[in-house]
């Protein structure tokens, strides 16, 4: 079975992220689609296993292998997260709306690490554009003060919402290079502090529920086994 089919014919999720799910969107934003496909469980049975994503097939396209979007939702990766919670929803099935329900099993303090280590990584590089260039990236920018305001909300209320509600036209200010890098810094800065606060008193588990998440993959995986797969799919 080739990679794309798996994505045409076995996403059970699909949204739209980047700017136009956080409410940044402007006229030139392009359209970013992220989803979640069940490759069939017999191709597992063979040496050569299914990806475990799939870029494309469309532009701007990217998807998760079911099994390889709970790990990294478990590890509490950021754009894993925020994938589940988007509001613009292209598609979802049955498995997918089961997904959707199991939100809350992915969430637990371990946000705080993941989200800051992220944030750590692109502050680092916004600097030495700094140094290197006099001025960072301002898009980059504004995306991390976007991501450093929802880890601090998740952490102090325990969801995780991605629309900057609002905080847009400030943000936008800053893509647009209206407001100074030290001011920038400063509330970056700021907004690392709250969330270590956060962290501290947090309604969020000290743990996510794997076994919750392993019991559906599991039933997934069944499931899906009892199907047959087309003839000749299983050694494409």
């Amino acid at each position: 079975m080739r990679d794309h089919d798996l994505v045409r014919h076995h996403t059970v999720y699909a949204c739209v992220m980047g700017s136009r799910a956080f409410g940044l969107a402007t006229d030139g934003s392009d359209t970013d689609r992220r989803g979640v496909y069940v490759a069939p469980t017999p191709l597992f049975w063979r040496f050569g296993k299914p990806p475990r994503h799939v870029d494309g097939p469309e532009r701007e396209q990217f998807s998760w292998e079911l099994e390889r979007f709970c790990e990294l939702a478990l590890r509490a990766n950021p754009n894993i997260l925020e994938c589940l919670h988007s509001p613009l929803v292209e598609h979802v099935d049955d498995t997918g709306r089961e997904l959707l329900a199991l939100r809350g099993a992915f969430l637990s303090r371990h946000v705080h690490e993941s989200f800051a280590r992220y944030a750590t990584g692109q502050l680092r590089k916004l600097e030495a554009d700094v140094r290197t260039h006099g001025a960072p990236r301002w898009k980059h920018a504004m995306h991390l003060l976007r991501l450093l305001i929802s880890s601090r909300d998740l952490l102090r209320t325990g969801e995780l919402r991605i629309g900057v509600g609002d905080h847009r036209e400030r943000l936008l200010a800053v893509k647009r290079g209206e407001v100074g890098w030290a001011e920038t810094e400063s509330w970056m800065l700021r907004l690392r502090e709250e969330a270590d606060a956060a962290a501290r008193r947090s309604p969020l588990p000290d743990e996510p529920d794997r076994a919750r998440v392993e019991d559906f993959l599991f039933r997934v995986r069944r499931a899906s086994a009892a199907v047959a797969v087309p003839e000749g799919a299983e050694g494409e």
